[in-house]
């Protein structure tokens, strides 16, 4: 008599109990979420200066295969929660640049400083002088070429995306990369190469 109430409840308290345990694992999971959180998406709340010839964070980064133009980070991603980043480009590498590629989810601005350089953003082309300035949207192919001796221009991207760790991987090989490496490395960081570089016309 007593056994039949004890066969039919004994399953409802088992599912009860798994219940229970399961919304108690949930209940931490906000914990460990904010926690790392907190972390990655700590903002500066302070002003910094960068100085003149300096890299933050890295140093100076000297790429190799693309080109042998050296990099200063100004802004880091890490400083602005990734919504946008700073590089100085010092660039000895005349008569090479980038391949044609595609940023998916970055807009880039370059403005120049010294030198000339020559651009390709989808099926336009523009030449660049000091005091030029050029924006890439978003999703648009484009390269540029160095065609001055030396030149040196100021590259900002927003959001940050990964092209500083672009940046830091292309620096540390301990080779000259070939185009396929160099295709996989753009790819690993959020860009697609979809063509050869630009040549001088």
């Amino acid at each position: 008599m007593f056994l039949l109430p004890l066969l039919i409840f004994n399953p409802l308290i088992m599912q009860r109990n798994r219940f229970i345990a399961a919304l108690a694992g949930l209940a931490t999971l906000p914990l460990v979420s904010f926690s790392s959180m907190n972390f990655t998406l700590k903002r500066k709340d302070k002003g910094f200066k960068i100085n003149a010839g300096e890299g933050r964070i890295h140093g100076h980064i000297q790429l190799k295969g693309v080109n042998a133009n050296i990099l200063d980070v100004k802004i880091s991603g890490s400083d602005t929660d990734n919504d946008l980043a700073i590089f100085e480009q010092t660039s000895l590498s005349q008569g090479k640049g980038t391949p044609f590629h595609v940023h998916s989810t970055q807009d880039e601005i370059f403005y120049i400083l010294e030198g000339a350089y020559y651009f390709k953003v989808g099926e336009e082309t523009y030449n660049l002088t000091i005091g030029d300035s050029i924006f890439l949207p978003k999703k648009v192919p484009h390269a540029w070429t160095q065609v001055s001796e030396r030149g040196k221009m100021i590259v900002i991207l927003q959001p940050a995306g990964k092209l500083e760790n672009f940046l830091v991987a292309m620096s540390s090989l301990d080779h000259e990369p070939g185009p396929k490496e160099i295709e996989q490395i753009f790819a690993d960081n959020e860009m697609q190469v979809v063509g050869p570089p630009l040549q001088i016309e």
